[in-house]
């Protein structure tokens, strides 16, 4: 297995430096960081990829289109200041740190990994910067390095008790804009539109779109009206934020937003953003999951289970394109975005071993048409 002082120690270079997504700088001295880790482990410098402003990094090995690709974020939630208030430690088991568990450290077991795999023709890293605002400049580079890939493994954190991710719900983004007419509150209400009144309409359709039974939420958030307490609102706004389990009904809800329409009498409605990330679906990492039991079976590292996580990752996009995927490989802790965020140190070496043992596997592998290809039953159809 990966010596664990090792894997600590470049967990620590990461983690102290600090790259909220924000700020492209401290993006690019991140992106900077990684690549240097990855030169040392794998004699191999990345590819820079900067989109919008925003530094990715790509390592490719082998002539032909990757097969496996390791899929990873170097951005965190966290301001530069964190490590002020959250500095790294290391203390009875427990690692700690901004960006720690979602997730540096899966970024530093994705290098190490691959470091042990004796063959890496096919195999593709890659980091991406932006992950944790929705992948506005990355999304068609993932959709690009994974088209022709056998398996995407995703070094987001695990979920609780170390459970791999199976099941991702999909994501989608709204904004409503509702424009009235201003008037004076006091003197003639009347002659005013008000769009607070409106966008309260609107806010009691939208959340209607929820279906629990279905798992299916449809959640209003951040909420702007008006201007002064004696004026009736012009302009109003809601943010709507809707997650699923499944790609029907992502689109049912997609249609029913947009379909939304005024209720008072000349106010308008405006309906903008949408679907954001398809749902990862238990069919596109099913076959993976067995493959990854039998493999932590055979190391020693105990009964392996699945998770169904409200959340979503950038491996939503490589599994809404048909790619088998199997997501929450990185690190086992808790605390992701919060101030207990940590990382088990004693598990930091089993997992990667894991990973690693995946990754020679699917590469081993070379007939994707092979009925032994643990990614080719995976039962979801390439789009």
């Amino acid at each position: 297995m990966t010596g664990l002082q090792e894997l600590l120690a470049d967990i620590e270079t990461l983690v102290c430096c600090e790259s909220p997504s924000s700020d492209h700088e401290a993006v690019a001295r991140s992106a900077e960081v990684v690549a240097a880790l990855g030169r040392k482990l794998l004699a191999a410098e990345p590819e820079r990829i900067v989109v919008d402003g925003v530094t990715h990094l790509r390592w490719r090995f082998g002539d032909g289109p990757p097969r496996v690709l390791l899929l990873g974020h170097h951005d965190t939630v966290w301001p530069t200041g964190s490590l002020r208030t959250h500095p790294f430690s290391v203390r009875e088991g427990v690692l700690r740190g901004p960006g720690c568990f979602d997730m540096k450290a899966g970024v530093v077991m994705a290098l190490h990994a691959a470091a042990t795999v004796p063959d890496r023709a096919g195999l593709s890293i890659l980091v991406t910067g932006d992950e944790e605002i929705g992948s506005p400049s990355s999304r068609a580079l993932i959709e690009q390095e994974a088209q022709d890939c056998d398996a995407v493994f995703v070094l987001e954190a695990s979920a609780d008790g170390g459970a791999l991710k199976c099941r991702r719900k999909g994501v989608s983004h709204y904004r409503i804009e509702v424009t009235g007419r201003a008037a004076h509150a006091g003197l003639e209400p009347e002659k005013g539109i008000n769009a607070g009144i409106e966008i309260a309409h609107q806010i009691l359709a939208a959340a209607a779109l929820a279906d629990p039974e279905a798992g299916t939420s449809v959640v209003p958030t951040v909420v702007a009206a008006g201007t002064t307490v004696n004026t009736v609102p012009a302009a109003a706004s809601v943010a709507v934020d809707a997650r699923v389990w499944n790609e029907a009904e992502q689109l049912r809800v997609d249609r029913a937003m947009r379909a939304l329409r005024p209720v008072l009498a000349d106010a308008t409605v405006r309906i903008t953003g949408g679907i954001n990330r398809p749902p990862l679906e238990e069919s596109s990492s099913s076959g993976l999951f067995r493959l990854a039991q039998d493999l932590a079976a055979d190391l020693g590292l105990g009964e392996l289970t699945a998770a169904s996580v409200g959340g979503a990752s950038d491996g939503n996009f490589t599994a809404g394109m048909g790619i088998p995927t199997l997501d929450g490989l990185g690190a086992v802790g808790g605390g992701a975005h919060a101030d207990h965020e940590h990382v088990v140190v004693a598990e930091l070496p089993r997992r990667t071993a894991l990973l690693t043992a995946l990754v020679e596997n699917v590469l081993a592998k070379r007939d994707p048409s092979d009925a032994t290809n643990p990614a080719g039953d995976s039962g979801t159809a390439r789009r």
